[in-house]
């Protein structure tokens, strides 16, 4: 048996601008997919949810039994919004080229999963496909990706629901306002996160808000304003990882001090922190690792 392990990610800022070109960071994190390959005369596919993507990603592929599975589940009732579909992706295009005898190729892997998640899911710009393919803290942009250093790993909490994408980025698609102006502010926060990531985090959330109430997305919720305000009391700054609506918010924090009173008042509000480590790309795990 062979296994392969795809991270998931965490949108820090860009989210929405990346739509119309513009930049992202984004974190790939220690939850993700796995799979399973052993030897079987057809192939054959078992995942725990939906298999449109691995179906697809798995075209060609040789014959084997392919068992999916979540890498590092988080334990909520519904899904917690770290990409699973893109990871599921990345990480059955890796399988099946090392199947095939090639060696792992992260840009390979990611221009093919690229292709094959736009065509299942109808849109996207790839980043989650990125963050899952290459690893680390990625700025992603339409000229290319590099990996970027020394930005701190966010608190994420989760706010208890799970949200669609889908409808989110409609209406911001529909947005007849000022995109471009919103698109220049995004860039600008992108291109001055590293330097000061808590006052750019606070900046991209005000940004969004304010774009979503013109555009009518929603994006807000009580219980992420909630999460907010308590980031922001501890001199600190949050806002959801991508589209909004719920699944996680990630918060920074000025010192380890009003880290843990933050993480203290969060869990006295009722939510939950989901512990993550930044992760590599997509890559075959080693027998002697697995255990």
């Amino acid at each position: 048996m062979r296994r392969f392990v795809a991270p998931g990610k965490l949108v820090l800022v860009g989210e929405y601008a990346v739509l119309n070109g513009g930049a992202a960071l984004v974190a790939a994190v220690n939850r993700g997919v796995k799979v399973d390959v052993d030897s079987a005369p057809r192939l054959e596919i078992e995942t725990p949810g939906d298999d449109s993507f691995v179906r697809a990603a798995l075209r060609g592929a040789p014959a084997s039994l392919y068992r999916f599975a979540d890498h590092n589940p988080v334990a909520t009732e519904t899904k917690a919004g770290f990409g699973g579909s893109a990871a599921a992706t990345v990480v059955a295009t890796a399988a099946k080229h090392a199947l095939q005898g090639a060696p792992l190729d992260r840009a390979r892997v990611f221009a093919e999963a690229f292709e094959t998640h736009h065509q299942v899911q109808g849109s996207g710009s790839g980043i989650d496909v990125a963050a899952s393919s290459f690893g680390g803290v990625l700025r992603f942009a339409p000229t290319g990706h590099t990996e970027v250093q020394g930005v701190p790993s966010p608190v994420v909490i989760w706010t208890g629901s799970s949200a669609k994408t889908g409808p989110r980025v409609q209406a911001y698609r529909a947005w007849t306002g000022n995109r471009q102006a919103f698109v220049d502010v995004s860039n600008e926060i992108v291109e001055a996160f590293a330097h000061n990531p808590i006052q750019m985090l606070d900046a991209a959330w005000h940004v969004l808000t304010s774009m979503s109430a013109s555009a009518g997305v929603a994006y807000q919720t009580p219980a992420i304003d909630h999460i907010v305000a308590l980031a922001q009391a501890h001199d600190g700054a949050a806002k959801p990882s991508g589209a909004g609506g719920g699944d996680c918010v990630i918060a920074l924090l000025p010192d380890p001090e009003r880290n843990r009173d933050f993480r203290l008042a969060v869990a006295r509000a009722g939510f939950r922190v989901i512990p993550i480590r930044i992760a590599p790309g997509v890559s075959e795990v080693p027998l002697e690792e697995r255990a």
